[in-house]
């Protein structure tokens, strides 16, 4: 008899640089990292594609803070772990870390079948900052890494539809403004880790939904799909149709390793085809993930073999470790579109992820009809199509809405608030009061007298909301400086550019919370083509910091200040509050490149340089950088140290 699944808490300890605080400035600027592309300008685009393209893309990360904190120093820390386990596999999962699946474990054969990161490493990948690579992970939200990826989520003990034990995890995504729940179990006696995935809108209007599951596997495997065709997306942000398995080059790119730079291949999965990927050994051995039929996109993401792409993998791990790819999974065809959710509705849909056995020869063998078709015999061998969709039914019809037994960790009380605000009902994902805390206290004050207090900070105005119907209680709030910060921040991610500034200048005219309210408008100058002008906008806000500002602060304000300052030319005003920064914060990997930009731009090339001979590392260098090339070919003709290499295009 096969044991039953259990569910248990456990500690993970790895070498891990802390995340450190959050950015406190509000999260203003227009995405400029995330990957797009003009529906206008492809070609031969299946219409539903073309139309999600353009759907509802986001300007901002409002009202999600920035994560920007961290650092690369690493020493061994603790983590909450939960282990979901039967007597075939074994999933451990970070519910502090976006509910990360940081493991999975084939117990029979004693082998890993994802890519387990040996260390915790934050970097700038995640749409608003911290993201660390490794294992499954769960994106919601907008096109690129879930701003929850180092997030805690809500995770509880369920009844699983067999009768044992679930994990549950869930959360209220703020980008949205959804909720949404994934619950993982193991089967009695199943080589299969079962995943259901829920989302949900309780609003009356429709909603953009995003998601895309993402597996990390050594990327010396052969990467199979179901596809004889693939959309390619590069650095270049264009998007294409090319040759599964042979591209326009001639090479063959489902062998990571044999890309030469960074990319995505969006497999174009045929109807009725079954759904899944796979990643596979020398010997034909790996790891394969199927669906039910909702999730259509299937993607292959490779680092390739430039200098780039291995310093990032260098880069997010730690020296001599083994390079990934990634295999993933989402709702459209590719990462670029968004899905429309009506309000009322829901999506739903069941993930499995387990060990594929396949003939080694045919699966790495030229012949692609053949390979796919070995693949497809092994899994339909080993999970029958059938029974994905029958689990999904079991656990739709039944323990989805069932309502957590034993909580063993808490996210946050922000979907508290919303419940409360909105009186929505969500069966088997409450958000009870208890969970609020002193971010939402502000707000649950304004919905309870109609005027939000003055912040315990002084002058730092604490987090925001956006939604309409927070938008709607601040205009009728007191108008004072603190209510019209929020209200333009809000007006901002409406889209409503020039009402936000008015209401930016308003709070001005009063007094408080000036530093902030100069920054917004500083932002909106930049925004909208006035260098000039959004220099003399940031100078004045870092002087209107009060003298006992903390370093975060400081810090925050003074990188953003310089960087506007010598894009202005107003080198003299760089140079002044550059060498005003306290030494802790001129140390810092960002501030020793503005130093040497600073140094250019004041002719002093030769200490420029030097600044990169010292070496520094810039911690929150966002994917896709290219800054650091860049002012290095401004001091010297000689190649770029690797050190300092992260570009991603030719």
């Amino acid at each position: 008899m096969a044991d039953m699944t259990t569910v248990r808490r456990a500690v993970l300890t790895l070498p891990a640089a802390p995340l450190g605080p959050d950015n406190p400035l509000p999260a203003l600027r227009t995405l400029d990292g995330t990957p797009t592309v003009d529906a206008r300008a492809a070609e031969g685009l299946p219409r539903d594609m073309a139309r999600q393209l353009g759907y509802a893309p986001l300007r901002t990360v409002l009202p999600v803070p920035l994560r920007d904190g961290y650092g690369r120093e690493r020493v061994d820390t603790e983590f909450d772990a939960i282990v979901v386990e039967n007597d075939r596999l074994r999933a451990t999962v970070l519910p502090g870390l976006g509910g990360r699946v940081h493991s999975l474990h084939h117990k029979p054969t004693g082998r890993e079948l994802v890519h387990r990161n040996p260390v915790f490493q934050p970097a700038a990948f995640a749409l608003n900052g911290a993201w660390f690579a490794g294992g499954i992970e769960w994106n919601i939200g907008a096109t690129g890494h879930t701003t929850l990826s180092c997030a805690p989520l809500h995770a509880a003990i369920v009844p699983s539809p067999d009768g044992g034990e679930m994990l549950r995890l869930w959360e209220w995504e703020r980008l949205r403004d959804l909720p949404f729940q994934v619950d993982l179990w193991l089967p009695e006696g199943s080589d299969f880790l079962h995943v259901g995935v829920r989302i949900r809108n309780p609003h009356e209007r429709a909603v953009p939904v995003y998601w895309w599951s993402n597996t990390a596997v050594p990327e010396d495997r052969r990467i199979l799909a179901p596809a004889d065709e693939a959309w390619y997306h590069g650095y270049e942000r264009g998007l294409r149709r090319v040759p599964v398995p042979r591209g326009e080059d001639g090479a063959d790119h489902t062998y990571p390793e044999h890309g030469t730079l960074p990319a995505d291949y969006f497999y174009d999965l045929a109807d009725p085809q079954r759904r899944w990927i796979a990643a596979v050994d020398d010997g034909g051995a790996g790891l394969v993930q199927t669906s039910t039929d909702l999730p259509r996109g299937r993607k292959l993401f490779l680092w390739g073999s430039s200098r780039g792409g291995r310093r990032w993998q260098r880069w997010l791990t730690e020296p001599g470790a083994p390079g990934y790819a990634e295999i993933q999974a989402g709702l459209a065809r590719t990462q670029l579109e968004h899905l429309k959710l009506e309000g009322g509705e829901e999506f739903s849909w069941l993930e499995a992820y387990g060990p594929l056995a396949a003939e080694r020869g045919a699966v790495h063998g030229e012949d692609w009809a053949a390979a796919r078709a070995e693949v497809e015999r092994s899994l339909e061998s080993a999970l029958p199509r059938a029974a994905v969709d029958a689990a999904h039914e079991a656990w739709r019809d039944g323990p989805a809405d069932a309502e957590p037994t034993t909580v063993l960790g808490a996210g946050s009380g922000w979907g508290a608030l919303e419940v409360l605000c909105s009186g929505h009902e969500l069966p088997g994902t409450p958000f009870p009061e208890s969970t609020l805390g002193e971010e939402q206290k502000p707000w649950l004050e304004l919905l309870r007298t109609g005027a939000l207090p003055q912040p315990a900070g002084g002058d730092v105005p604490g987090p925001s909301l956006v939604a309409d119907h927070w938008r709607d209680m601040l205009e009728t709030a007191p108008a004072v400086p603190l209510t019209e910060y929020h209200l333009g921040l809000a007006q901002w991610r409406a889209g409503d550019l020039a009402q936000a500034v008015r209401s930016w200048e308003r709070g001005l005219r009063q007094e408080g919370m000036r530093w902030a309210l100069l920054y917004c408008l500083a932002v909106a100058d930049r925004d909208r083509g006035h260098p000039a002008r959004a220099a003399e906008r940031y100078a004045e806000a870092f002087g209107a910091l009060p003298a006992d500002a903390d370093e975060v602060v400081t810090a925050a304000l003074g990188r953003e200040t310089l960087t506007a300052l010598l894009e202005a030319g107003r080198i003299a005003g760089a140079r002044a509050l550059r060498d005003g920064l306290p030494e802790a914060v001129r140390a810092r990997g960002a501030f020793r490149l503005l130093e040497a930009r600073l140094l250019l731009a004041e002719g002093r090339k030769a200490e420029a340089r030097a600044v990169f001979d010292e070496g520094f590392e810039v911690a929150d260098l966002r994917e896709g950088a290219e800054i650091l090339g860049e002012v290095w070919s401004l001091l010297t003709d000689e190649p770029l140290p690797d050190r300092y290499e992260f570009r991603m295009r030719p």
